[in-house]
């Protein structure tokens, strides 16, 4: 008997269609596991934005905890090519007449003529430099004992110095000259030994100074030519010689410190927007945001709205953000008022007061700043075992379980698939038998009753 080569031939079944039908039963489940598995990325999606804002957050947060956030200060000088300054701690408004008579400069020596190629035999170089302890240069057998070599030497001591030599059309000499400014870095030279370096003598060509300045009539003196302890806060620096005070003037700039606030609002209203998109229910249209009623999601929210409106008693005149002009909006957004910041920051008082509503830390969770409870907040949201990360490992692991679900299903289904072909091939094969059959059995049947007859 020949086997059945198409399933539903032997039987006259639509078995494509049926076993079509039946996979097509088996797998739907995976429908509502993909839509799961799209609604899962789309909160990872999310909760990786939420993250990126957060962060941002958090650092302009963090910039408000500093005295650099409220301390900046605007530096002019009426004669900034001869004095200067930089504000490099917490600096007090002023004005500053700064002269300077004299600018600090390094020593340097040199030697008396050397004939070029001349070997100044063997010996030794003792150098001392203010204070320090003396240094011998050793020139010995094996040694080069041109000026050039002894130079490379004197180098490699490190003596304070640095050597050179310099060529004229006399010859040659070996130059030093010390490595810092100031009348404490001056130098003396002594040689020793039998041949022309025993007799080899030194002249000072340029003394080792300091700066001499004065800062509103009273005299300073430096080694370089800054002066960093001067004022408190601000770092002088000398270039040139005056032959009247230079005016150097230090203004608060409250511009750069209503920048910091703003950003921190601007980060918070940002936040403040997707989470209020993301979790809303819109029942005019009926849809829901892809966050809506996710625990972590709308905690956050609740999180921050909540330690935005929070009193601080920072032990300033300020205890609120309203009370500087920050206002809370419907919707939860913020919005500054700069006529009300503005004026807030037009003291050194006030100024001050506002640092302490912003900065004021380690004073417990009451009396902190503003700023600190929300850098301490972000930064346990954004720790390693923090909220977010804990809520994207738990999306990952739900998606990963989504997915083996589906591959399950798909496997039940391809199995499902393949015992259906099998068992619909065994009946093609017994029905075509049977027809077979049936079909030698008529035949007989005819034959007989024609001999019959």
């Amino acid at each position: 008997m020949a086997s059945i080569s198409s399933v539903g031939l032997g039987s006259g079944l639509d078995v494509k269609s049926i076993v079509s039908q039946l996979v097509a039963l088996e797998k739907q489940p995976i429908t509502a596991l993909q839509t799961k598995e799209a609604s899962i990325q789309t909160k990872i999606s999310s909760f990786a934005q939420i993250k990126g804002l957060v962060s941002t957050f958090a650092d302009a947060a963090s910039k408000l905890t500093l005295d650099s956030g409220f301390n900046s200060m605007t530096v002019a000088s009426s004669n900034a090519s001869a004095v200067n300054a930089t504000v490099s701690g917490v600096a007090t408004p002023g004005n500053y007449a700064f002269s300077v008579s004299q600018l600090a400069q390094s020593q340097t020596s040199a030697s008396g003529v050397v004939a070029a190629g001349t070997t100044m035999g063997l010996g030794s170089i003792t150098l001392q430099v203010g204070s320090a302890a003396a240094v011998t240069v050793n020139i010995v057998d094996g040694d080069d004992t041109s000026l050039s070599g002894i130079a490379a030497k004197i180098n490699d001591a490190g003596a304070g110095v640095t050597a050179s030599v310099v060529t004229d059309s006399s010859g040659q000499r070996l130059v030093m000259r010390s490595n810092s400014t100031g009348a404490a870095n001056a130098f003396t030279v002594s040689t020793s030994g039998s041949g022309p370096l025993g007799s080899l003598a030194f002249t000072t060509k340029q003394a080792a100074q300091d700066t001499l300045a004065q800062i509103n009539g009273v005299d300073v003196t430096s080694s370089d030519r800054t002066f960093s302890q001067a004022v408190p806060g601000l770092t002088f620096t000398a270039s040139q010689v005056t032959t009247t005070a230079a005016d150097v003037t230090v203004t608060a700039d409250t511009a750069t410190t209503k920048k910091n606030i703003q950003a921190f609002v601007d980060a918070y209203n940002a936040i403040n927007d997707l989470l209020s998109t993301q979790t809303k229910y819109d029942s005019d249209n009926k849809t829901a945001g892809d966050l809506q009623g996710d625990s972590t999601a709308v905690g956050i929210q609740n999180t921050l709205r909540s330690m935005i409106g929070s009193v601080t008693a920072s032990g300033g005149a300020y205890n609120r953000l309203s009370d500087i002009g920050i206002s809370v909006l419907r919707g939860g957004n913020l919005s500054v008022d700069d006529t009300k910041l503005s004026k807030a920051l037009s003291t050194r008082d006030s100024a001050a007061d506002v640092k302490k509503l912003f900065a004021t830390k380690d004073a417990g969770e009451a009396s902190n700043g503003i700023a600190v409870k929300f850098k301490a907040l972000t930064s346990a949201m954004l720790s390693f075992d923090g909220t977010l990360n804990a809520k994207t490992d738990a999306l990952n692991a739900e998606d990963k379980r989504n997915l083996s679900e589906q591959d399950k299903v798909t496997a039940r289904a391809t199995a499902l698939e393949a015992r259906l072909n099998a068992q619909y091939s065994a009946l093609d094969t017994r029905m075509a038998s049977l027809n077979s059959l049936s079909a030698y059995v008529s035949q007989q049947v005819t034959n007989w009753n024609k001999s019959s007859s």
